[in-house]
Order: C-alpha cells, then structure tokens, then sequence
C-alpha cells in the first residue's frame, strides 16, 4: 500500500505497521503461552482423535484471520501458529493428527504452482525468463553457501545446501499477489514473474540431484589424510548418536519405578503417556515424558521407536496392554519388547503368541 500511494506518508504507515504487527505478535504469544496449553490439555482428557484435530485447525485458521485483519499477511499468522504449536507439550499427537491434511495440502500447493506456469510466456520471452530464473538461482545459492561456511560447515556441505535452498520462496505469491491488487504490478508483470518463481521451484528435485554429485565429488578430492580424519569423526559421531536408550510405555506407579531404575544407571529414555495430566505433570519435572498413543504408527515413528533397544510396555489395563503390545508388534517385528501383565495366564499367552518377555509385578498400582 505505501509503495501504491507514491511514497506519501511512509513515515506513518510505517509506523502503524509496527503497531499492527506488535499486537498481532503479543496476541499470538499471550495464546501460545497462556491459552494454548490449558486447551490441548482440556481437548487431551477427553480422549478423542477429532475434538483435538479440531482444536489444532482452530488455532490456525484464528491466527491466520486475525493478522489479515489486523492488515498482515493471513499466511504470516498460519506460520506463527505452526510455530507455536511445534512449541506444546503435545507437538507429536498434533503432527500426526495433521499429517493426512498436511500431505493432501501440499500437493494442492504444487498444483497450483504448476498452473501459474505460462508456457506461451516462456516460449515467447525464453531468454528474459532464463536470465530472471538463473539470477535468482544465483543469488540465493551465493548467500546460503557463504552463510553456511560462516557458520562451520565444510564446502561440500555448504554446495549441496546451498543448491537445494536456492528456489524462490513461496511467500513469493502473497507479496506479487498484494503487489498487483495495489497496482504496483501490472497483470502481466505479475505473470511473469510467478512464472518465474514456479520455475525455481520446479527445478529444486534437479538441483537438490545435481548438490548431491557436486558434494560427492568435492569428498572424493581430499587427501587421504582428511578422509581418515572424516572417517573417524564419523564414527565418533555414530557412537554419539547410536547411544542406547528405551522407550517406556505408560508412566504410572510401574512406569515411574522402571524410569527411575533407567535414569540411576543412565541409560537413555523416553517415556510416552496416554494421560495428559501425567505426561504435564512430568514434563513441569524435567523429565522425558510426552503425551501420545504409540499404538498409532505415525506417532511411534515420531518417537522413533523402531531405533530404540527395546520398549517396556508398564500399561496396567489388560486389553489396553494387548493392544499396544500387538501393535508395536506387528510394526516392529525385531523389536526387544517387555510388557507388564494383569496375571500368570495373561503373562503366558503374550510370550507365546508375540514373542516378548511379559511378568507380573508386584507393585499394586
């Protein structure tokens, strides 16, 4: 709009744009710390996969209409809201809720940016486009590959990087589109340049393809001495991150004696917990604990349970434990599982018909 008006009155438009944004950002940082919370927290005791779906896609379409109206950018407000939902307690149930939507989405996204490619255009104008796709390859490729060795990381890194970041950005659409319906774009300037845009983004499987040889062959050209030292710090790394740890099931009286045994022979763990008031109470500790249901296996994945060394499973629900111990079963075959039993006969027949190791405790719960 200011650049619209000719330039008059820049100083208090910028000035309300500061305003504008100022409470736009207060209003979505008082939700995200204040409000948010107690809200899954609330959604989470009533056990339903579509009460806490809802309550995520509220978040952010509320967030996203309240900066279009606040005079921002709508998709500014669905950022700051995927941020701040990234930030809960709950981060793991709500990307698995949303990974369906987040996959039909996308590919929605891509259609669309396929449809503002003008092949007429390009053909009629092929070494203008030509000239704009390549500069703007160019020039992000330049900065991210000298931000990247600024930052530490070796020249292969920083290539293959900068090639697979080097498209232009989708916010690209929002900025032509409310560039032409201010008039500062004409309708087939604004043509020509998300043609443009759509092209950088249809050529990052190509460039991403052509980093990843560049890397490879930068790699192959150290000296000898160099890869021995890489090969070591790679191995050093592998340790680092192939450290064991345990995924425990259920945090109840069996499931805090079992962490607590974990924790005095510092072995790594995570613990997952069905009971939101549990998994916060936990969580205000310090400890490892997150709300979800492992059974479900985007949420398992999320965890990453297929790497753990094994899962003890201290659910005290009989058929909740048979059903969670089928699952993790069926979707990790090899997987080292132990798992709490109700009784002896209970104990038996899941040793014999799942191939885990099951007891009985003696701890009431």
């Amino acid at each position: 709009p200011i650049l619209a008006g000719g330039g008059a009155g820049l100083g208090a438009a910028l000035g309300s744009a500061l305003v504008k944004a100022t409470l736009a950002l207060s209003a979505i940082a008082f939700t995200g710390h204040v409000v948010l919370d107690p809200l899954f927290n609330t959604v989470a005791k009533a056990k339903t996969q579509e009460a806490f779906l809802g309550v995520t896609l509220l978040t952010v379409l509320g967030m996203s209409f309240m900066t279009e109206g606040l005079g921002l950018s709508n998709t500014l407000g669905a950022f700051l809201a995927g941020v701040l939902l990234s930030e809960t307690k709950y981060r793991y149930q709500i990307e698995a809720d949303i990974a369906p939507f987040r996959g039909i989405l996308l590919g929605l996204f891509f259609v669309t940016v396929g449809f503002e490619i003008d092949v007429g255009l390009v053909l009629s104008q092929l070494p203008l486009v030509s000239a704009v796709v390549l500069g703007i390859l160019a020039v992000k490729a330049a900065v991210a590959a000298l931000a990247s060795l600024a930052f530490g990381l070796s020249l292969s890194t920083s290539m293959q990087t900068a090639l697979i970041v080097s498209q232009a950005g989708e916010f690209a659409f929002v900025a032509f589109g409310l560039a032409k319906s201010f008039g500062i774009l004409s309708p087939q300037q604004t043509k020509f340049l998300l043609t443009c845009v759509s092209l950088t983004m249809a050529l990052t499987p190509f460039l991403s393809s052509v980093g990843g040889k560049i890397a490879s062959k930068l790699e192959e050209g150290k000296s000898d001495e160099n890869m021995v030292d890489l090969v070591r710090d790679a191995e050093d790394r592998e340790v680092i991150e192939s450290d064991d740890f345990v995924v425990v099931v259920g945090y109840g009286t069996v499931g805090k004696v079992v962490t607590d045994l974990l924790q005095r022979k510092f072995i790594q763990y995570e613990c997952v917990e069905v009971n939101p008031e549990r998994a916060a109470l936990a969580r205000s500790k310090g400890l490892p604990v997150f709300y979800g249901d492992v059974a479900r296996p985007e949420i398992a994945d999320a965890f990453n349970v297929g790497k753990a060394k094994a899962v003890i499973v201290t659910i005290a629900d009989k058929a909740e434990a048979t059903r969670m111990v089928i699952a993790l079963r069926r979707q990790y075959p090899g997987l080292k599982i132990f798992a709490r039993a109700a009784d002896a006969d209970h104990a038996q027949r899941l040793q014999k018909t799942l191939d885990i190791v099951a007891m009985v405790p003696i701890i009431p719960e």
